[in-house]
């Protein structure tokens, strides 16, 4: 009787878990690729705006996909760019 009511509670952890795993990872992709995503800024290229210290530190940045499909980009605003390099076959 107890074996079989914690086997029927395995049973429902893992149905839950599933179901909710099933339901998060789409929608937090869908976040990350739609509305805004976490990047590390390292290095000197954003220096004194971003990574003021230098060295080894790293700042980390909130980017904002929404404001840019929306075209809502306005002067001192920081963009980041994805560049793609297409290798040529030989």
């Amino acid at each position: 009787m107890i074996m079989a009511q914690a086997r029927d509670l395995g049973r429902r952890y893992i149905k839950a878990f599933l179901k909710g795993f099933f339901v998060a990872v789409p929608v937090t992709v869908t976040f990350l690729d739609r509305v805004a995503c976490v990047a590390r800024v390292e290095g000197a290229s954003m220096q004194p705006s971003l990574n003021p210290g230098g060295g080894q530190a790293s700042d980390v940045v909130l980017l904002n996909h929404w404001s840019i499909r929306n075209y809502e980009v306005q002067r001192g605003d920081i963009v980041s760019l994805v560049v793609v390099i297409q290798l040529a076959e030989s």
